[in-house]
């Protein structure tokens, strides 16, 4: 419980460093697919379509670390308490 806020801000930058991953990959390609297609302009249909299935794929990858994220969060605020929802009440005290 004490380093609940430090949890948090790690799932917060790793689910940032995998998007930042995702991001770069996506770049990478792009300027890959942009300098074959500048070097051989007639193969720029072929090369588009080989760029956007791992492009896709890298998607993904991203999608999927935040959705891990998320998850991981979800699992963090089941440990936090609810406001005056562990103690018992006085009813329930006197029986």
């Amino acid at each position: 419980m004490t380093y609940l806020g430090l949890a948090y801000i790690g799932v917060a930058i790793g689910a940032g460093l995998c998007l930042l991953g995702g991001a770069m990959g996506i770049a990478k390609l792009a300027s890959a697919a942009l300098e074959g297609t500048a070097r051989q302009p007639e193969a720029s249909g072929s090369l588009q379509t080989m760029m956007i299935i791992p492009a896709a794929m890298i998607e993904g990858l991203g999608l999927l670390a935040l959705v891990i994220a998320f998850m991981a969060v979800t699992a963090l605020n089941k440990g936090v308490p609810v406001a005056g929802g562990s103690a018992p009440s006085a009813m329930e005290q006197k029986h």
